[in-house]
């Protein structure tokens, strides 16, 4: 009897570990982050869209190939500023620690952000801005920019809620270009880092703009053994109990 309950009750943990093993999978797959900024913050939307000084949530909605979709939220989730069209950056070291970058701005004006990029990994999001907002942030940084076109801007500020509305699915249609201060068209390579010769030699079934794998299958497989375990204490305890 004692077996039986104690195989009863290793089967259950084991399943509160599986649940809580696929809810930390889902996290690192949608790349969910909290940031406080201590100071307004330019974010790609309709014309200069700034946020306030504040606390908000970053997501990955869905990425597919060279494309990702990326959405900000307010504090709460209940609110999304924006749904942003990026491209995936390569660095060549990941660090424990959310990266923001930002793009230099004048003393007093909010700074424009560039990328983000999730602790522990080397792919980060290369934020894409409306072509005409893109080219005034190319003379002000005197850098250039990753620009789209300025007729989808609207699409940035919807309350999208799926990678399958018709919103982003223009997105992913969306022609990318990287601009200069004079408007000029650059190769997109002057903005995003590509990967080292070495890795896109190991990933060439999939170009470097795909996200690396951030969960291991190995704790699952522990647990698949774990179960079979607790399965066989309970049989066992049942088997006894009958004969």
């Amino acid at each position: 009897m004692n077996r039986f309950k104690f195989g009863a009750m290793i089967f259950c943990l084991a399943l509160v570990a599986l649940v809580f093993t696929a809810g930390v999978k889902a996290d690192e797959w949608n790349k969910m982050t909290v940031v406080t900024f201590s100071a307004p913050v330019e974010i790609p939307g309709v014309g200069a869209q700034v946020l306030p000084a504040g606390t908000y949530v970053f997501k990955l909605l869905d990425s597919r190939t060279d494309r990702h979709i990326v959405q900000i939220f307010n504090e709460r989730q209940d609110h999304v500023f924006s749904t942003i069209l990026a491209i995936p950056n390569y660095r060549l070291q990941a660090t424990d620690k959310t990266v923001m970058t930002f793009r230099e701005r004048a003393a007093g004006q909010p700074e424009a952000i560039r990328a983000w990029f999730y602790p522990g990994n080397r792919w980060g999001q290369e934020f894409v801005y409306p072509k005409a907002r893109a080219i005034e942030l190319a003379k002000l940084t005197n850098q250039p920019i990753l620009a789209m076109p300025e007729e989808l801007a609207p699409i940035l500020v919807e309350p999208i809620k799926s990678a399958e509305e018709p919103p982003v699915i223009a997105l992913w249609e969306a022609p990318i270009e990287a601009v200069k201060p004079t408007g000029e068209v650059v190769a997109m390579t002057e903005v995003v880092e590509p990967p080292p010769v070495q890795t896109a030699a190991v990933q060439s079934a999939e170009p470097y703009a795909t996200l690396p794998q951030t969960a291991s299958s190995l704790p699952l497989m522990g647990l698949i053994g774990f179960l079979s375990i607790a399965a066989g204490l309970g049989l066992s305890g049942i088997s006894k109990r009958l004969f």
